[in-house]
């Protein structure tokens, strides 16, 4: 049964999109109740659409940012690069991984991001002042993202490590030190004349939901003209949030949802923002983006949900102290030319984990994949990590490792018993994960997590197949070369 407000917003949210100058809607799709699926709202083609048509236009003026909120120009010198609050904010604007809640330092938030949550709450303060209402009312008061989620819902995520990027308590740090004092300062110009006033804790969740919805919808806003692009490049499709690019919320784009198959593109242009079909989409589908090779764990935390098509970019984390005390236990040293070796490593240089992924393949134009995703190599940085380490170990003790064909050997069995033992510390089994899936025995948040942690121990199963091949072949060319040579000539 349809819900007459659902209704009602979206479609005051068209017609609101509708009155912005230069704004498209094709008129053959729909903004579309897609609750019953868990994926909210969604954007659906109502008749056949061709390959290259342009489905709707965003005037850049209907963006959210700090160039078309007016609060930047109200208080002026917070948003100024010189200001200590957003300054000292942008610190670590190169990490790569740095977003909000993503485990890092809540001080080291990129100063796009303050920016743009100080916006969203001054236009989500001002209410019917803001031009931007019937926008805000079609976006989400409730996440399904990994902040949201309880104790015992994490706990379903078993041994996964996107447990430890999470980051509440870093997020609360930069909402107290970067985003609240600047709102209770200005109050005078957050708050419109006569409103309610909210305590810290009421502004510390608001901060939250806008924190968390920029994390799932916004848009980077580089200009396509700004630099030339392969459409058969795989990196065209990746969403940089480094905090380089100034960041926007763009109404109508973020109401599209994603996958990691896909039949849409944002194009990013001068004056606006356009979205195209890639591929004909077939009356009655949904058009979807792409928010990049995530695996359904990254997917999860950042935005949410969890998808078939985003499993072939799952992947497991496996740690450096995981390896060690296998590599000790096979060598049978003593401890004191144990010591003596991992006292030689560099700390500087030495790796805390290594990341386990397969070979995806690249995305052709049309948004879809070409090839399986297949696991062919086991992480380079690991493998040279160990080598390392078994370097300084033959200095030592030469008879430990005689050769070469020794080391790689040590090397492959080490990573072989450390991705079992990484396997072992999920508390179910892959097919116990399977047959919960399969039987539709586990919904809602619960499903998701099972989805992550049975794709990551999927991953791991691969990696183990895969390193125990390479022992074998590894050791049947140690034991070939060794055979005498006459005795070689004489098999063939």
């Amino acid at each position: 049964m349809a819900d007459p407000t659902f209704e009602a917003k979206s479609a005051s949210f068209l017609n609101w999109f509708g009155s912005q100058s230069g704004a498209t809607f094709h008129p053959d799709i729909r903004i579309a109740d897609l609750r019953g699926r868990g994926a909210g709202r969604g954007i659906v083609a109502t008749a056949d659409i061709p390959e290259d048509t342009v489905l709707f236009t965003i005037p850049r003026s209907a963006v959210i940012n700090v160039q078309t909120s007016d609060l930047p120009r109200r208080i002026p010198h917070v948003f100024e690069p010189s200001t200590t609050g957003l300054e000292d904010a942008s610190d670590n604007e190169a990490d790569a991984d740095l977003d909000f809640g993503s485990g890092t330092d809540g001080a080291g938030a990129p100063e796009n991001w303050v920016s743009l949550i100080l916006v969203m709450i001054y236009e989500y303060l001002q209410g019917e002042l803001s031009r931007w209402k019937p926008y805000f009312d079609v976006l989400p008061a409730d996440f399904e993202t990994l902040m949201y989620w309880s104790d015992s819902e994490l706990a379903e995520l078993q041994a996964s490590s996107i447990v430890g990027r999470i980051g509440r308590e870093q997020a609360d740090s930069m909402f107290r030190t970067s985003v609240l004092p600047v709102i209770n300062e200005h109050a005078d110009v957050f708050y419109p004349e006569g409103a309610e006033r909210f305590t810290e804790e009421k502004l510390l969740v608001l901060a939250h939901r806008m924190g968390s919805t920029i994390m799932a919808y916004a848009f980077d806003l580089e200009n396509d003209d700004d630099e030339e692009t392969d459409p058969e490049n795989d990196d065209e499709w990746v969403v940089d949030r480094e905090g380089s690019i100034m960041m926007g919320m763009v109404p109508m784009a973020d109401i599209l949802n994603a996958d990691a198959e896909f039949n849409a593109h944002v194009n990013h242009g001068e004056d606006s923002l356009t979205v195209t079909a890639l591929r004909p989409i077939p009356a009655g589908t949904e058009v979807l983006n792409y928010y990049g090779p995530l695996g359904n764990g990254e997917l999860l935390r950042r935005y949410g949900y969890v998808t078939n098509h985003h499993t072939r970019y799952d992947v497991a984390e496996v740690s450096w102290d995981l390896i060690l005390p296998v590599l000790k236990d096979a060598l049978k040293l003593d401890d004191q030319t144990w010591g003596k070796a991992v006292n030689e490593l560099d700390l500087e240089e030495i790796e805390d984990g290594f990341v386990i992924e397969r070979d995806t393949g690249e995305l052709n134009s049309r948004g879809e994949h070409q090839d399986p995703a297949i696991f062919k190599e086991l992480p380079a940085d690991l493998v040279e990590q160990t080598h390392t380490l078994l370097k300084e170990i033959r200095k030592i003790s030469p008879a430990t490792i005689p050769d070469k064909a020794k080391r790689d050997e040590i090397t492959l069995s080490a990573i072989h018993r450390a991705l079992e033992l990484r396997l072992g510390q999920y508390a179910t089994s892959q097919a116990y994960d399977f047959d919960l899936l399969s039987g539709d025995k586990v919904s809602g948040r619960q499903r998701m997590a099972v989805v992550v942690r049975w794709g990551e121990k999927a991953l791991l199963q691969e990696a183990i197949h895969f390193a125990y091949d390479k022992i074998q072949k590894t050791r049947s060319k140690a034991s070939h070369d060794s055979e005498p040579s006459a005795k070689r000539q004489k098999t063939r």
